[in-house]
């Protein structure tokens, strides 16, 4: 080639690169102006700030959990060889934003140790990072919601199986008996208040992933029903009325606007949401999870022979009653009128239950038809254990199949949900321009 020719080459490519960045500098400019200026998109109307993902009554918010433990040294096979899993990778979270969903629920561990002395966990916080980045690099929202943490550890959550599959020394529930360590747990909440504010995908946080005091307060005769619980141990450690103001108090004196989550102790079930104390705090939003009926239908182990909608005996008085939409309305009545918005992120049943597709759309249009954000219990990550999927809709019904099947009609009914999504990050005036926007 001639030098000529190579000049006239050079030149043009010069030229390209040119009109490359001068294009790129126009997007960026017009970007931080319509950021700026509060530019709303008309598919994204109403939404200027986190707050209103959460409020006005509509729902806005769409998708899906995720779960992560810690490894315990193999006593949670999920888990995997790493020290938190199971691991999640880009294709999934991409996945779950072309099915259409906008927003995950990370039910994640907490960031500081879980035994003394507590402080910030380098490898947890990592990983949360690192699933941040991934969350917005699909373009959805995220709740941050912390499973253990200070006096907590992830064997509460099968606390039944202690004495069995592991030792009742692994079972850590200290956060329901010191002060102490409650306090620490709030202090987990204030470095993440100082650590994610800024996080314009970060859209709330829920304080703790089903308080169950109830669970570990000595049995008195009662402590299973919110009645009997609060005659015995209203006051006390074990009381979540106690502890969860002071969480909000440790996050609000560092990010006063990110809407925080609160559920009720039980697990964070229906029944026990009327008995959460309110507080007058800014940006609060009451969930709860809708796992009902809990033994007669959505967790039957195969062959499941209780079928929704249907008629069977759902708290065990020898009274069958039907379960259909209208029952799951009554229910659901019970969350209506609180005086905050309130959120269902977790909701699911296992995919073999007869019905299964009809109870998640019924569920979801009662949600909706009440102005709730909602999150499916769950989005099952490439290297999850294929025949641990009792919730792996991609799976459909089949309890034999471990193997997805992405058209199958359980599927259809959240996809079809998830399509009715029309605000992203990407359209979000709070998070357009990148982590410095404003909020």
């Amino acid at each position: 080639m001639s030098a000529r020719c190579r000049e006239t080459r050079a030149r043009r490519g010069r030229a390209r690169w040119t009109a490359a960045a001068a294009l790129a500098l126009a997007g960026a400019a017009l970007a931080a102006w319509l950021a700026w200026s509060g530019w709303t998109p008309p598919w994204s109307a109403g939404v200027r700030t986190k707050w209103d993902l959460w409020a006005g009554g509509v729902t806005r918010l769409r998708g899906a959990n995720i779960w992560q433990g810690r490894n315990y040294g193999g006593r949670y096979a999920l888990v995997g060889r790493h020290a938190i899993g199971p691991r999640y990778v880009q294709e999934d979270f991409d996945a779950m934003a072309a099915a259409g969903a906008n927003y995950v629920n990370l039910s994640h561990p907490g960031i500081f140790s879980e035994d003394p002395p507590y402080q910030p966990d380098p490898v947890i916080v990592e990983n949360l990072d690192r699933l941040l980045e991934m969350i917005e690099a699909a373009d959805m929202f995220a709740v941050i919601g912390f499973r253990t943490g200070p006096g907590r550890n992830e064997f509460t959550f099968a606390r039944d199986g202690a004495g069995r599959w592991f030792t009742q020394d692994e079972l850590n529930e200290a956060v329901w008996s010191d002060r102490a360590v409650q306090d620490a747990w709030g202090e987990m909440w204030r470095d993440a208040a100082a650590r994610y504010r800024t996080n314009p995908i970060v859209v709330g946080y829920d304080l703790m992933v089903e308080p169950n005091g109830n669970a570990v307060a000595p049995d008195r005769g009662g402590s299973w029903m919110p009645e009997g619980f609060f005659r015995d141990y209203a006051g006390t450690l074990y009381d979540w009325n106690e502890m969860y103001p002071r969480l909000v108090a440790a996050v609000r004196a560092l990010d006063p606007d990110t809407p925080i989550l609160v559920g009720g102790v039980g697990w964070s079930g229906l029944t026990w949401l009327p008995y959460l104390r309110r507080i007058d705090s800014r940006h609060l939003v009451y969930l709860f999870h809708h796992y009902e009926p809990h033994g007669t239908y959505t967790h039957q182990p195969p062959p499941a022979r209780q079928a929704y909608p249907g008629t069977f005996d759902v708290n065990g008085d020898g009274l069958p009653e039907i379960v259909d939409a209208t029952w799951l309305d009554g229910r659901f009545a019970m969350a209506d009128n609180l005086g905050a918005p309130v959120a269902v992120n977790e909701f699911g049943a296992h995919r073999w239950a007869p019905g299964v597709a009809r109870f998640l759309r019924d569920s979801m249009e009662l949600i909706e038809r009440r102005g709730w954000n909602h999150a499916v219990w769950m989005w099952h990550a490439a290297a999850h254990p294929p025949d641990r999927d009792a919730f792996n809709y991609l799976h459909g019904s089949d309890p034999d199949w471990h193997a997805d099947i992405p058209d199958n009609g359980i599927m259809a009914v959240i996809r079809a949900n998830w399509a009715r999504n029309s605000v992203r990050p990407s359209t979000a005036p709070f998070s357009r321009g990148g982590r410095g926007a404003r909020r």
